[in-house]
C-alpha cells in the first residue's frame, strides 16, 4: 500500500502500523458503545500507569481505578454512540496517537425525558505497541463548547 504524502510516499510498515492503530482506536469506541467492561479492559495498557480524562472530569490514573470508573459509566449510560470525524493518526516507533472529533449521541443523565442528547468532544488517544498489539495508554477528551473560535471570529 502506498499513500502519497507531501514529504513522499509512506513506507509500507508505517502505513500498516497506522491501520493497526486505527483498528485499536475503533476497538476502544466499540467497547464504549457496547458497555462491555471485558472488552474495555482488553483495550487498555495496564502499565505503565494509564490515564483517562473524560470531558469535564478530573484525570483517572491507574488501571484498577480506571476500570472501576468504566464500570460506573457503563452502569449509568443506557445508550451511547460515537460518530468519529476528523480522524488523524501518527505513529512514532512504539507510540502512536489518534486525534478525532467525537460526535456523541446518548441517553441517560442529561438527556431529555425519553430522548437523546448530543454532544461533541475533541479526543486524543495515545497507544503503545506491546507484544500483544497496540494498547490504549492515554485517552483525553475535551468538550467542544461552541462551533465558534478564533478562525470563525476572524472571518
Amino acid at each position: 500500500m502506498t499513500d502519497e504524502r507531501p514529504d513522499g510516499p509512506r513506507r509500507g510498515t508505517e502505513a500498516s502500523a497506522e491501520t493497526t492503530v486505527l483498528t485499536a482506536n475503533t476497538a476502544f469506541y466499540n467497547a464504549f458503545e457496547a458497555g462491555d467492561l471485558d472488552l474495555m479492559a482488553a483495550v487498555w495498557l495496564p502499565e505503565p500507569e494509564p490515564v483517562c480524562i473524560h470531558p469535564g472530569n478530573a484525570a483517572i490514573s491507574g488501571y484498577q481505578e480506571m476500570m472501576r470508573a468504566w464500570a460506573m459509566i457503563f452502569a449509568n449510560t443506557p445508550y451511547i454512540q460515537f460518530f468519529l470525524t476528523d480522524v488523524q493518526v501518527q505513529v512514532d516507533g512504539d507510540v502512536a496517537y489518534v486525534t478525532c472529533t467525537e460526535n456523541v449521541l446518548s441517553s441517560g443523565d442529561g438527556a431529555p425525558e425519553e430522548g437523546f442528547a448530543g454532544g461533541k468532544a475533541l479526543a486524543t488517544n495515545v497507544f503503545r505497541r506491546t507484544s500483544g498489539g497496540w494498547r490504549l495508554w492515554i485517552h483525553h477528551a475535551s468538550p467542544v463548547l461552541s462551533s465558534g473560535g478564533r478562525q470563525e471570529e476572524a472571518e
